[in-house]
């Protein structure tokens, strides 16, 4: 499966508006001609309008109609204002400090996706993951039922026949360093839809650990139990077991062996791992040593889409993070 390529396609086929709000940074400047040129998306270059021009202009962009927003001159502002007051006033926002807040670009994109006049924002080349999110959980919050947002990686593992065909997705690897049940049974839940929304795969999901259906007794095989439970409530049609070793969840054979009659294990395609530190480990370990492709990190469990970039993100990152916006926010 070219994970990829089905992104780009389905991009295209959507045709979403993608704010980004670190307009006049060199790499998302070009980027965002990139994304414009392949039909991938329309983005939205946010920044001074100067500034933003400028980089435009040095890209070689500046006739390509590469759309250019500056909040401090928007029509809308006003208008974006007040709702923000009306949104956090109960937080202490005053109607003076949300006229401040809009005017920068970072609360402006997430106003535009909060109003419906983007469909998601991407941010991180120069912000951090804290300023990233900041004006996301405040303004756009979480979808329905999921308390936290996660991230995922899809790995494409090449001449692999488990998952679906050496894809997977693995979460989380990059936010939540040490979610309790409920939270981990939120994360399994988003990656479900992770799954369905962004690689088109029927997602069939393992939560993972060092026991396998009471195998060993411990706390942390305690917390992966409940989480499963937690999930299964929620989403009783949902294909999820746990807990499960990662042989069991994956390979045929063992699964059967170690977990008779489970509807996963053996063929899991979306791996949740019980915490941070096997979730960073794992998807480097399979990365690396199996040369494997990671698409992401991905954010999931927003109400509408935000997505985090690495701040040594390359032109490409960027561009592949546009269209998976994009296909999020379908």
């Amino acid at each position: 499966m070219d994970v990829m390529n089905r992104i780009y396609a389905e991009a295209r086929r959507l045709g979403k508006t993608i704010a980004l709000p670190e307009g006049a940074e060199e790499r998302t400047v070009r980027a965002a001609l990139i994304a414009k040129e392949k039909g991938l998306a329309r983005p939205i270059l946010l920044g001074g309008e100067d500034e933003v021009r400028a980089a435009l202009k040095k890209a070689g962009g500046e006739a390509d109609g590469v759309e250019v927003l500056d909040p401090t001159r928007s029509p809308k502002a006003p208008a974006y204002a007040e709702a923000l007051h009306e949104l956090r006033k109960n937080k202490g926002l005053s109607l003076e400090d949300a006229r401040k807040l809009v005017a920068d670009p970072m609360y402006y994109a997430a106003m535009m996706v909060k109003e419906g006049d983007a469909d998601g924002y991407v941010s991180g080349a120069v912000n951090t993951t804290a300023n990233t999110f900041r004006p996301a959980l405040q303004i756009i919050k979480t979808a329905p039922g999921i308390p936290l947002v996660s991230s995922a990686f899809v790995m494409v593992v090449p001449d692999c026949s488990l998952g679906e065909e050496g894809v997977f997705v693995f979460a989380d690897c990059a936010l939540n360093p040490n979610p309790n049940p409920e939270e981990l049974a939120a994360i399994a839940l988003a990656s479900a839809q992770t799954a369905r929304s962004l690689v088109g795969m029927e997602p069939r999901v393992a939560l993972l650990s060092f026991s396998t259906k009471g195998s060993a007794e411990h706390e942390l095989v305690d917390k992966v139990a409940k989480a499963t439970a937690i999930a299964k409530e929620k989403a009783p049609e949902l294909l999820l077991d746990g807990e499960l070793q990662l042989d069991a969840a994956i390979i045929p054979e063992i699964g059967r062996r170690k977990a008779p009659g489970s509807p996963v294990a053996g063929r899991a395609n979306v791996l949740i791992f019980p915490d941070l530190e096997a979730g960073n480990i794992g998807y480097k370990l399979v990365q690396r040593l199996a040369k494997a492709e990671a698409i992401g990190p991905v954010s999931q469990g927003m109400a509408k889409p935000v997505n985090d970039l690495s701040r040594g993100a390359s032109v490409e990152d960027i561009v592949n993070v546009i269209a998976i916006t994009a296909v999020q926010g379908a």
